[in-house]
């Protein structure tokens, strides 16, 4: 590592060349990899929703379904404006209920039936099919399309309209995320860094990992948007520890070898070391993500862990080469620092330990508790702010027609007529469904056989499979609803073993149940992979089980104040806020406990190795954790969408539990073990 550290140095320029050079292909590949803004497509494709998805899609053309509202129009107005809609390019055809009588019948004297499915008081409704998925580029200028259409008479809501509303939201307010953080995470450095030039140098390096980062996520294919959204924020906090680790430790070297290269050098290799056991855990935390059968984890995970290694390589390249380049302008302008010596901590905390350790066990119990009842929501459509125009529209159809939710069955065409209509008959029996739309439903005596539109058989019955639309007053990821899909399911089985119930209910039911199953299996991941990994590191049994039990109370607390200020959490925040936090925050417990070693082998009894530990890296803890919370609080109060608002309100709230926990609770479990670590680890006494 020594020659690699002297090779850095040595050629710094060539290095400084390289990194700017990487960036080209980084920003092309950046710029050309695809955003999914779809989360349920990341349902694993076995489940019967996701089978049945695909037929609607690849069959019908239905997952792809816009619902419009028009309000006081006229009839003849409204066929005007269906003309111009079935003209876009990308609309496979509209449905209205001109397809399937003539206009001219008055409303009041049409089948129940059909009237409640397309009026409502002063409005009607009318559904748009589009030729490509809900997420494509096609149907996403189709849906702009549309609404360059449309007057203020007019409503689009449906999938593909909400996920228009949120890939321009998110659009818009990314690069706002980033700005925000580097401009908070900048303050904090200022104030708590003794340089005003070092920020800038670290934000330089750090962006330029970002950027490597970004650009190589067009070897994945695509990544979500909740990815896109905070991945250069977390990176940005979670990588900013290893920064400040090179400098203190350049500064330290400097203080015993004046030639700064050499400083440098030894620098580099110290910290590469330090900054090992760290970055792993760090990078396993963020890999345990892809244990997550929601194919989101692994999404999350791997673009985060890629981006964390991404960070250590340019924290032993691309930095030292700026610091070195610019060391002259950074000890030109240096200035106090707002951190104190925080002397009286140390002598606080190693006086008082025993009351901490009581602590300690006092707080697992209400915050335990607090975790496991904190109300969790999956409504994705929960999660955009309410005056979206798609939003707006989702309102209305709530109101105004009870589809709350519509769910769509497919089953085999060869099953018997008159056991489709025995299976819909049933179907409209069950509490909550409002009405039902199916072939063998609408032949008989609403319209004789004979008269069937064929634009209507193609849309219901096609290649094999019939489509039931079923309207459901209960909202998605609620008990009712669930319960209502049960059933529903169990009538659908019974009539055609390999009939599929799909939609937003049946794959939100779907990702409740997986979201349950994932959370268990992340944090179980996580908590081993780290364990493992600590283990290790310290050659201890002792140290893993306390250092990872101070960072779980930590995520406790962290994950029980919902519970206890009455908050809603999204689904995504209940499962990846432990991992993120464990593997983003043991560093800081790694770092004190590392020092305690340091200074027990130095020959200091327990409670001085302690305070000394304490001087020693509190200013570095919380320099990093004030980073981190600055670099994602901003985002928590400015986000209109309300996932990546929670998300990085509950990171940051964390990065400064963690602090408070390391700093105050793991001296005290470190100092009553103590004795008890010796004898479960290697080499705890002696160098």
């Amino acid at each position: 590592m020594k020659k690699f550290a002297r090779m850095i140095v040595k050629h710094r320029k060539l290095v400084l060349l390289i990194g700017v050079l990487l960036m080209i292909p980084s920003l092309y590949g950046m710029t050309n990899t695809r955003v999914n803004y779809d989360l349920l497509t990341y349902l694993p494709e076995e489940l019967d929703s996701m089978k049945g998805q695909e037929v609607v899609d690849k069959v019908f053309h239905k997952a792809a379904t816009g619902l419009l509202i028009i309000e006081d129009m006229e009839s003849k107005d409204v066929i005007k404006l269906k003309e111009k809609i079935d003209e876009v390019e990308g609309v496979e055809k509209t449905l209205w209920i001109s397809d399937l009588m003539d206009i001219t019948i008055p409303k009041e004297f049409l089948p129940s039936d059909i009237k409640d499915v397309f009026y409502s008081e002063n409005s009607t409704l009318m559904m748009i099919e589009f030729t490509h998925e809900a997420a494509s580029d096609e149907t996403q200028t189709a849906i702009e399309d549309i609404r360059g259409i449309m007057n203020k008479q007019c409503f689009l809501s449906g999938m593909s309209a909400i996920l228009r509303d949120t890939i321009k939201l998110a659009d818009k307010e990314t690069p706002i995320y980033v700005l925000l953080a580097v401009v908070l995470a900048t303050i904090v450095l200022a104030l708590t860094l003794e340089s005003t030039i070092v920020p800038l140098i670290f934000l330089a390096a750090i962006g330029m990992a970002i950027l490597y980062n970004f650009g190589t996520n067009i070897f994945l294919g695509e990544i979500s948007y909740i990815t896109k959204s905070l991945a250069a924020v977390l990176q940005l906090g979670v990588t900013m520890d290893f920064s400040i680790f090179l400098l203190h430790r350049y500064e330290d070297e400097l203080k015993i070898n004046s030639n700064k290269d050499e400083a440098m050098a030894v620098a580099i290799t110290k910290t590469a070391t330090s900054i090992a056991g760290s970055s792993l855990t760090t990078i396993a935390g963020f890999l345990a993500l892809a244990v997550m059968k929601l194919g989101l984890g692994k999404d999350i995970g791997f673009v985060m862990a890629k981006g964390v290694f991404i960070g250590v390589l340019c924290t032993i390249t691309i930095l030292p080469a700026l610091i070195l380049t610019f060391n002259k302008v950074i000890h030109r302008f240096n200035h106090g620092t707002v951190l104190p010596s925080f002397n009286g901590t140390a002598n606080f905390v190693t006086k008082h330990y025993k009351k901490f350790v009581v602590l300690f066990i006092l707080l697992f119990i209400p915050f335990i508790y607090g975790k496991a009842n904190t109300e969790v929501y999956y409504n994705l459509d929960e999660s955009l702010p309410r005056n979206l125009d798609s939003i707006v529209a989702l309102d209305k159809l709530k109101t105004g027609y009870d589809m709350t939710t519509t769910h769509m069955i497919v089953i085999d065409s060869q099953t018997p007529s008159y056991q489709a209509k025995e299976m819909l008959g049933e179907i409209e029996q069950l509490p909550g469904v409002q009405s039902v739309i199916g072939y063998d439903k609408l032949v008989g005596p609403a319209i004789p056989y004979e008269y069937v539109p064929d634009k209507l058989t193609d849309i219901l019955e096609k290649d094999g499979h019939k489509l039931i639309l079923v309207n459901s007053s209960f909202k998605a990821a609620t008990d009712e609803q669930n319960r209502q899909l049960q059933d529903m399911n169990d009538i659908v089985k019974k009539y055609d073993e390999n009939g599929m119930v799909t939609g937003e209910g049946a794959l939100t039911k779907d990702l409740v149940e997986l979201a349950d199953v994932d959370f268990k299996n992340v944090s179980i991941a996580s908590i081993a992979a780290v364990f493992a990994i600590i283990l290790l590191v310290f050659g201890s049994v002792s140290i893993p089980i306390i250092l990872v039990g101070t960072i779980e109370l930590a995520i406790f607390i962290n994950m029980g104040i919902p519970y206890f200020t009455n908050t809603t959490i999204p689904f995504v925040s209940s499962i990846v806020i432990g991992t993120i936090q464990l593997g983003a925050t043991v560093d800081y417990a790694i770092l004190l406990t590392t020092r305690f070693r340091e200074e027990i082998r130095h020959g200091h009894d327990k409670f001085e190795a302690m305070r000394l530990s304490l001087l020693g890296s509190v200013r570095s803890i919380v320099t990093s954790a004030l980073t981190f919370f600055g670099a994602t609080v901003g985002v928590g109060f400015i986000a209109d969408m309300e996932m990546i608002k929670s998300l990085t309100g509950m990171i940051s709230r964390g990065a400064i539990i963690s602090m408070f926990v390391i700093i105050f609770m793991l001296p005290a479990l470190l100092l009553l073990f103590e004795g008890f670590i010796a004898k479960t680890s290697r080499k705890w006494r002696r160098n």
